[in-house]
């Protein structure tokens, strides 16, 4: 009989502080003989990032503003923890060997950078950044086949599709059925849309998420990034992804195969699962979570997106099936206006408007090398922020 214990698996977080961060530290903190936190990094939040310091002991912090490095530096002084900041720090960090997986939660663009060193590196990657495969998901996926690198989704969408693909790597995928809750803003029109501020399109019914991902919810935009995730995870044509409104998100989505069989993957809406899926796989551990009760929910209802009103999912459909650098450029002006309407400067109509123009407006390239990639997020970016003058 083998005795010898399983060595714990090392966890880089990269986005630490935020909501995908802090439930991976929930879910390491409740399995500490089988996940140690290794490399913690935050943007702005040095205060939570140095009380997570403290309790979890890693190898490594990186705080991307540099500004508040020394704060950080002071605060973690006589403990063995390598201090690092700016953008640089992430990348190097990433390119550290002293940790086996890392769990991608940094918000957007800036998420992408850190996860391709990462790869290079031949680390697995759990990823909750969908913005990395939406700006160049075939260089991502590309780079991970040819490094031999898992990348395990932490999306609850694309957990699910993982989860009803185990077992099927020999039947193909007819399409996949992407659920969406529909937002705070569900069944509204535009007139209604109009008068929405910050603090209604933050409300989710659902989920519990950060600024970003809230917003990107309420325009449906997130359903769209994911679309275009899915595309590069699951190498799925653009007609092979359907997205289906189902607002009490306990499907989390459905993979149709060629005999017209449907696998759904269902729970109740807690990120800590796919988070804990990802970090396990291929096993399943045992948890305390809510379980989903069958005999208290009369219905579970669908219905087709309303594209007229919700026309974000209209345009990353758009930038799905025209590929090339027009997602990239779709995903930096979505950034910008999100930006902008967090700070009222402008109106969550004009988030639509925005991406709408910066499409129209930036070079299309079919092929893009990396840098292309980098140039059209610059270029797109810029070109949002003089429209709404930022």
């Amino acid at each position: 009989m083998n005795t010898q214990a399983t060595p714990k698996k090392r966890i880089a977080l990269f986005g630490s502080t935020g909501s995908i961060g802090t439930q991976a530290l929930d879910v390491i903190r409740c399995n500490p003989d089988r996940f140690e936190a290794s490399i913690l990094t935050a943007q702005h939040n040095d205060e939570l990032l140095v009380q997570q310091a403290i309790e979890f002991n890693p190898h490594t912090v990186v705080i991307g503003d540099a500004n508040r490095y020394q704060k950080v530096k002071d605060a973690l002084a006589g403990k063995s923890i390598q201090v690092l900041a700016g953008e640089k720090a992430l990348e190097e960090a990433a390119s550290h060997d002293g940790y086996d997986m890392m769990l991608a939660a940094i918000v957007g663009y800036a998420g992408l950078r850190p996860t391709l060193c990462a790869i290079e590196n031949g680390k697995a990657i759990g990823l909750a950044n969908k913005e990395t495969l939406v700006v160049a998901g075939d260089i991502v996926m590309q780079k991970a086949f040819q490094k031999r690198v898992p990348i395990l989704p932490v999306d609850s969408e694309h957990s699910a599709i993982f989860q009803c693909l185990v077992g099927e790597t020999r039947n193909p995928i007819e399409k996949i059925i992407l659920t969406a809750s529909g937002g705070p803003f569900l069944g509204k029109k535009p007139n209604y849309l109009v008068n929405v501020k910050r603090e209604h399109a933050l409300q989710h019914p659902n989920w519990s998420m950060g600024a970003k991902i809230s917003i990107d919810s309420a325009t449906l935009m997130n359903k769209g990034l994911e679309m275009i995730e899915a595309k590069w995870l699951f190498n799925l044509r653009p007609e092979q992804i359907q997205v289906v409104v189902h607002p009490q998100s306990i499907i989390h989505s459905m993979v149709q195969f060629q005999d017209g069989s449907i696998k759904a993957q269902m729970g109740l809406p807690d990120m800590k699962l796919p988070i804990q899926y990802a970090m396990a796989f291929p096993q399943r551990i045992v948890n305390d979570f809510p379980r989903y009760d069958f005999k208290k929910v009369s219905t579970l209802s669908f219905e087709e997106p309303d594209l007229r009103t919700f026309r974000n999912l209209a345009l990353a459909i758009e930038a799905l099936q025209k590929g090339g650098n027009l997602p990239c450029v779709l995903n930096a002006a979505n950034e910008i206006a999100v930006f902008a309407f967090l700070r009222n400067r402008i109106n969550f109509l004009d988030i639509t408007n925005v991406i709408e123009k910066t499409m129209a407006n930036v070079a299309f390239i079919e092929q893009p090398t990396l840098q292309q990639y980098f140039d059209s997020d610059g270029e797109a970016r810029s070109f949002a922020a003089d429209l709404i003058q930022l």
